[in-house]
């Protein structure tokens, strides 16, 4: 991190907030590179209903993009269908997006989509430096058509154009504008799959969202204060990465499927993309980038089925979709230094040489402390339910679409945002564990975790550590052992609930950690949530099993419930 004098400061960028004696900024300085070589592979396969009249299909073809600290080049591009369409399209829309439109009389039995991409991709994370004043000149160009209002970004909503202006009251550069509402998304919104409306006002109120709330959200904050963002669509990696910092090493994961995020118009810088969930001013090499627009209404081209039926048909056509990637060369060297200052949930940025406003933010109470007098004292009688507790639960990710009526007998069935997201628990070379912060006493009863077995053989069972110093201590109980067998076999994710009602520990306000242990080949999969809604950013831990310190962290936080009772 640079400083000078002059105008200018050199900062990490993130929250630049002033953190207060007992908040914890969790803001990151990030500089290295990343450099990939992958072959991309999507499969469809559409199986017909009864009565189509007409069947068509548009993909968006991935295109090069090169900006300051990210830059994808497409290679090679191929996209095919089995049997072929009685009419092919091909055709550039105003966005600059390549649309491949192919149509069928009627619907075959079977349809087979295979799209083949070799890409290079890069991020840089060097100094950037930025000189854009704020409030922006007039935008000309481009710009101008990524600045108004539409259906899911409400940036002429009178909430959202009030709290653009307060964020940036005072703000003399674009880049201290950007940053404020960026990590004001980050630190009020919480990541929900499927949440129930995908725009910006929706987020605003609830709190909540996925990854195009996120987008939206922010797109509507910037476009209120005269800045253009797009919205980008393409597909995440799951091929997770490692950032070394003080403490040991972070790592980093999406779920492989798709996912929105924005690229931000500097006047110096050209655009630039930001992922809104956690990184500032670039995305990852596991990031494909292929169609971009004003919102997620018109970036929809991208495996959209569309088809006319009889009104009387009984059946619906079928989509199942897959992704995978081959890496074929992938190099990181990452560095991160957590600052003093920034939001309290994770934000990672290059260094920015920028001038900035910091921002106060509340401290962060600790729990109470009770004395001995008052443990004896208390009476567990309240049910008491606590964790990171929203996830799909009970879904199959391989048929996760929804068809709509178009009008008349037209139907469409676009892509969604609903991605897997989970981490295969019982390797045999590896152990996670989970923080949980209580803020009440509690007799403790049950340990739920949102896991999917996929088979194998063996018991599982819940270990409940002490905390120190932010890593998992002294063991406290373990929960009852469940065979495998025990646990719905169905597709999809439920909880599965640990007995501890035979020891019953009573767990005074605090830290604490669970841990998934696990005997025989069991192959299960947690679920995990991106960000952290519940827990800090280093409360998700891993380490190998012939090691003693829990020094690898993750960036998400996995699905869990505490379930017991508690007091008035």
């Amino acid at each position: 991190m640079k400083r000078g004098l002059g105008p200018f400061v050199g900062v990490l960028v993130g929250a630049l907030l002033a953190a207060g004696p007992s908040a914890r900024a969790e803001n990151y300085t990030i500089r290295g590179e990343m450099g990939a070589e992958i072959r991309y592979e999507l499969q469809q396969r559409i199986t017909a209903g009864t009565g189509v009249r007409q069947t068509t299909l548009s993909f968006v073809m991935p295109r090069s993009f090169l900006s300051p600290t990210f830059r994808q080049e497409v290679r090679n591009a191929d996209l095919s269908f089995v049997p072929l369409p009685a009419e092919r399209v091909s055709n550039e829309d105003g966005r600059g997006n390549r649309i491949v439109t192919a149509t069928w009389n009627g619907s075959p039995a079977f349809i087979d989509v295979r799209l083949v991409v070799d890409l290079v991709n890069a991020t840089g994370l060097a100094t950037i430096e930025t000189q854009a004043p704020f409030p922006l000149a007039a935008v000309a160009g481009e710009g101008r058509a990524y600045l108004g209002a539409t259906e899911q970004v409400q940036s002429d909503h009178p909430r959202i154009r009030a709290l653009a202006a307060e964020l940036t009251q005072g703000v003399t550069t674009q880049f201290d504008a950007v940053q404020k509402a960026i990590s004001w998304v980050v630190d009020r919104v919480s990541y929900v799959n499927p949440p129930q409306q995908v725009d910006a006002l929706y987020a605003l109120e609830s709190g909540k969202g996925n990854c195009q709330n996120f987008s939206h959200l922010s797109a509507a904050l910037l476009r209120a204060s005269g800045i253009p963002v797009r919205i980008v669509n393409g597909v995440t990696l799951n091929r997770p990465f490692d950032v070394a910092w003080q403490q040991g090493v972070m790592t980093f994961k999406m779920g492989q499927g798709r996912h929105s995020w924005i690229e931000v118009w500097f006047p110096d810088l050209g655009w630039v993309p930001f992922d809104p969930q956690n990184s500032e001013l670039f995305v990852s090499s596991r990031f494909i980038r292929i169609e971009v627009g004003v919102d997620n209404n018109e970036t929809k081209n991208d495996g959209l089925l569309r088809w006319t039926q009889a009104r009387d048909a009984q059946l619906k056509p079928h989509l199942q979709e897959t992704i995978q990637a081959d890496f074929r060369k992938d190099q990181v060297a990452l560095r991160g230094n957590r600052e003093t200052y920034g939001p309290r949930n994770l934000l990672l940025c290059p260094d920015v040489r920028a001038s900035f406003q910091p921002l106060a933010i509340k401290p962060v109470p600790p729990p109470p402390v009770f004395g001995e007098a008052e443990k004896r004292a208390f009476r567990y009688e309240l049910p008491y339910l606590y964790g990171n507790l929203e996830f799909p639960e009970g879904v199959d990710f391989a048929f996760p679409r929804v068809t709509r009526s178009t009008g008349g007998d037209a139907f469409e069935m676009r892509r969604n945002f609903l991605v897997e997201t989970a981490e295969y628990v019982t390797t045999n070379l590896t152990q996670y564990a989970q923080m949980v912060i209580l803020q009440k006493p509690v007799r403790l009863d049950k340990v739920g975790l949102a896991l999917h077995a996929f088979g194998g053989e063996g018991a599982l069972w819940v270990d409940l550590f002490a905390d120190k110093e932010g890593t998992p201590g002294a063991p406290i109980a373990a929960s009852a052992l469940k065979n495998l067998e025990e646990i719905d076999p169905r597709p999809g994710y439920r909880w599965v609930d640990f007995d501890f009602g035979g020891e019953a520990p009573v767990l005074m306000p605090g830290a604490y950690w669970i841990a998934l242990g696990f005997s025989g080949s069991p192959i299960v999969n947690w679920f995990f949530t991106y960000g952290k809604p519940v827990g800090p950013v280093q409360g998700t831990r891993y380490k190998g099993v012939f090691q003693e310190a829990w020094s690898g962290a993750l960036n998400y936080e996995f699905n869990y419930r505490v379930i017991g009772r508690t007091t008035r």
